[in-house]
């Protein structure tokens, strides 16, 4: 048996936020019909952000700059020229449940064989005026709008997703370079307009030559950014921090140390061809929920990342949070709640030794009593349980909450007895009482 030990008096900071979304709440605030919503459980889930990429996809109306300003030939400075409506109501949602939105100014994907709104702006410059007005009704009221509190805009979506000369450009239908001129644009139109507001992006896909090139490009046009997005999907916690560690190189390479470092999609995927199939079953099943939480128990320990955002809470088949039919949670919904809890920690505590496959999250609270998750996650399905005992150092009583193939996050006892035997993709919440 291996004894996990954790020595309290070794606090270290604060809680980072990890269990960030993109997606926000499926409620509709003034439904008369086909009443379903997953708002009570994404609320007591703590979601400090939700990015609301791809919302397009479900309602085109709503978030793409497509579809609140559908006429790119009218007035840019005419409130007329605008259809906020159906983004107001999903801002406000996602509001009520708890979380800011996270704002991407751009298009969602587009899978369609004929691609309408990922091409380039026609006009940079009118382009960035029109963000400009969409920040000033969110955060100034103009337009019949509002002073909320929404401190980041992401431009565009992850343009470097295919190259130059692909015939079904998915995200962004332009060159590099044509890319690079826009974001200069948009950057420093919006700094120079909020230079209380953190402007950033640029959502990178995967290529890290790309966000070089992007990186070096911006410094050498003096293009402010507050803060850098990327995305990664894998199957690994290690790849994770890996691909973290790296981005966080190039950033200082290029003069752009300071900035925040933000992982705004990411989720468990063995493959996008033959292996997607069993992808999409492991993030809706305890696998995937083990994934989860194996990742934000990671993260936390890496200074190379500032924040991580989940694809996805919407309904969709990268949700591993909650029943696209039911909107009831799934396993992968009690890894974002559990985290939650940590938010109310004044210190995280960090565990001694290590084991492979055995993933850990500690801290203490402003009175002393612990709360700590063990997961047992491994790409390999065949992985033998591990037997654990945890040390704290002290003898108390806790509740021992368990999620795994036939348990959804309940409590299952409250002991003084910190042994377990646990099988692979299983999380153990620990909660001193």
């Amino acid at each position: 048996m291996k004894t996990l030990k954790f020595d309290l008096s070794k606090k270290l900071g604060d809680f980072k936020i990890l269990n960030a979304t993109n997606g926000g709440p499926w409620h509709k605030r003034h439904a008369d019909q086909q009443i379903r919503s997953n708002f009570e459980d994404y609320k007591a889930a703590r979601i400090p952000y939700s990015r609301n990429h791809d919302q397009g996809i479900l309602n085109p109306f709503s978030h793409d700059i497509s579809g609140i300003f559908p006429n790119f030939d009218a007035d840019v400075n005419d409130p007329a020229s605008y259809d906020f409506a159906c983004t107001d109501e999903s801002v406000l949602v996602t509001l009520e449940g708890g979380s800011k939105t996270f704002f991407r100014l751009g298009q969602s994907i587009e899978h369609h064989i004929k691609k309408h709104h990922t091409l380039p702006p026609k006009d940079f410059h009118k382009w960035a005026e029109i963000c400009e007005h969409i920040i000033r009704h969110y955060t100034e009221g103009w337009a019949d709008g509002f002073e909320h509190d929404m401190p980041y805009w992401e431009i565009w979506n992850e343009a470097d997703l295919d190259e130059d000369d692909s015939k079904n450009k998915k995200t962004w239908g332009g060159t590099k370079a044509q890319f690079f001129d826009m974001y200069e644009i948009a950057a420093k139109h919006l700094k120079k307009c909020f230079p209380h507001l953190k402007i950033g992006g640029p959502s990178l896909a995967f290529r890290e030559d790309w966000a070089d090139d992007f990186l070096s490009e911006m410094k050498r046009r003096e293009v402010p950014i507050d803060f850098f997005s990327w995305h990664i999907y894998c199957t690994e916690p290690h790849e994770l921090i890996e691909k973290a560690v790296r981005i966080k190189k190039l950033l200082v390479k290029n003069g752009y140390g300071d900035a925040e470092t933000i992982l705004n999609e990411w989720n468990y995927v063995r493959g996008w061809l033959d292996d997607f199939q069993y992808s999409i079953n492991a993030i809706h099943s305890i696998k995937g929920g083990a994934f989860v939480m194996a990742c934000i128990s990671e993260v936390q320990k890496c200074d190379a990342l500032d924040m991580l955002m989940y694809y996805d809470t919407r309904p969709s088949a990268f949700c591993g949070a909650f029943d696209y039919y039911s909107y009831k949670p799934l396993k992968g919904y009690y890894p974002l709640k559990w985290y939650g809890m940590f938010y109310d920690m004044k210190a995280e505590v960090r565990c001694e030794n290590q084991e492979d496959n055995i993933y850990t999250l500690c801290g203490v609270d402003k009175n002393g009593k612990t709360l700590c998750v063990i997961t047992h996650y491994s790409e390999d399905d065949n992985t033998k349980n591990k037997e654990i005992s945890v040390d704290f150092g002290k003898n108390s009583q806790y509740e021992i909450y368990l999620l795994d193939d036939k348990h959804d996050g309940e409590l299952v006892e409250t002991t003084d007895n910190l042994s377990f035997d646990m099988k692979v993709h299983s999380c153990i919440l620990i909660k001193e009482v």
